[in-house]
């Protein structure tokens, strides 16, 4: 016999008793967005490297390490999975024109892909929900996106989650606080690990995001960039603390929040939890308001956040919340040629009403029938012999309580197996 062919590693298959969970979270997310006005976006998993080449930067991570890359056999093209959201949203913007009536809220949801070292609760393909906001150049749409995350913890029943934001300045500052942090560096050189070398004079701010223990002490001694900020970027950043104030939103100053991406600028946010272990980011964002321009639109202020979907649900679930697993309403048990016409008759009835119904196929006597009805978790069995076909009366069994079996009609039966 041939082995079995398995996924591949950290690219996971949802299976039946868990889809329910993300059904749940997927509605939330629908109505939550449905309340703050912001329209959902559908994006190609796949697209041109050059797209995240020039939007992310040659020199992080996720380019150098992380994309799936390949070269398309029939044109030689160079495409890419898709490993975040951003991009291709500000890419479709552009390419359909649709700053033209005005800024846009938008959200998208979706499979995201890396090759990275798979984990709890991070995987190679991962799934996120982004949410954009372009064409908005003041804090209040920053407040805004932040106040959003905390509502839908809420709506989701996550605790022990907290907030913490920081600001990268405007592109001018940070190219000033690049320099003397480039000095400091360098007076450290023998001490800087191989990534750390690697970026000093390429992207050095992304030292300061270091893992490396041995490096938390040169990290922790380093010029900080919330002391080089230009007066605009230090008005809009006390601007955003005294709305978040103003809002009953408590969150923590972490000068080191660099978000590993080039594209943002001025502010930026995480929300993290410490019940994931090492990977307590769940949702992450900021300002990008020079993305727009890179990507070949006009300059266009914008400013957006993704969240981890696997994560937020290992939390949904740590924090206990009943979600509801949909059963049938009814499962249909049939025997004999004349019940299986009148119960397939009776399935469509009750459909065609708003009933979920599971009808049996494979055949079987009464007793084999009843068993598949109770480990279907349908709350009831609907029961039809030829006597019942003949009389169009349908047989009702509860399954999940202690009640009498009745005999009624198709329209009764409707209001029957709605209402209890």
């Amino acid at each position: 016999m041939a082995k079995i062919i398995q996924a591949i590693r950290g690219m996971n298959d949802i299976l039946p008793n868990q889809t329910y969970l993300w059904e749940f979270f997927e509605q939330t997310v629908r109505e939550w967005m449905a309340t703050y006005g912001y329209c959902n976006i559908r994006l190609p998993i796949i697209e041109r490297t050059d797209l995240f080449v020039r939007s992310i930067g040659a020199v992080t991570d996720i380019v150098e390490k992380e994309m799936y890359t390949f070269v398309d056999h029939l044109n030689g093209d160079s495409l890419t999975l898709r490993p975040e959201g951003t991009a291709s949203c500000v890419r479709a913007v552009l390419e359909h024109n649709l700053l033209y009536t005005g800024p846009q809220k938008l959200y998208y949801s979706g499979p995201m892909f890396r090759h990275e070292r798979p984990q709890k609760g991070r995987y190679r393909q991962f799934h996120q929900v982004g949410v954009e906001a372009l064409g908005y150049a003041g804090p209040d749409v920053d407040v805004e996106l932040i106040v959003m995350c905390a509502e839908l913890w809420d709506r989701l029943g996550i605790s022990n989650v907290h907030l913490e934001i920081g600001t990268l300045g405007s592109v001018e500052s940070r190219t000033l606080y690049q320099s003397k942090l480039i000095g400091y560096l360098e007076q450290h050189l023998s001490e800087l690990d191989e990534d750390a070398q690697r970026r000093l004079y390429r992207n050095p701010l992304r030292i300061l995001d270091s893992k490396n223990p041995q490096m938390q002490h040169i990290v922790d001694g380093a010029p900080k960039l919330l002391d080089n900020l230009d007066d605009d970027a230090l008005r809009h950043f006390e601007q955003l603390q005294h709305m978040l104030h103003s809002e009953g939103i408590n969150f923590k100053i972490n000068p080191r929040l660099v978000r590993g991406l080039d594209y943002y600028n001025r502010t930026v946010f995480e929300w993290v939890t410490d019940e994931l272990g090492a990977q307590g980011t769940i949702c992450a964002g900021g300002r990008y308001d020079g993305l727009i321009e890179q990507i070949g639109g006009k300059s266009t202020p914008a400013c957006g956040f993704a969240m981890g979907v696997e994560r937020l649900l290992l939390l949904v679930l740590g924090n206990n919340k009943e979600i509801p697993n949909p059963v049938p309403d009814a499962y249909v048990v049939h025997q004999g040629e004349i019940a299986k016409k009148f119960a397939w008759k009776s399935a469509r009835y009750l459909r065609y009403h708003g009933v979920k119904i599971i009808l049996h196929c494979g055949g079987g006597n009464f007793k084999v029938q009843m068993k598949k009805a109770d480990a279907s978790g349908a709350r009831f069995a609907v029961i039809i012999g030829d006597h019942e076909a003949e009389t169009e009366i349908i047989s009702i069994k509860p399954l999940r309580e202690k009640a009498e079996q009745v005999s009624v009609g198709l329209l009764e039966a409707v209001v029957l197996l709605k209402n209890i």
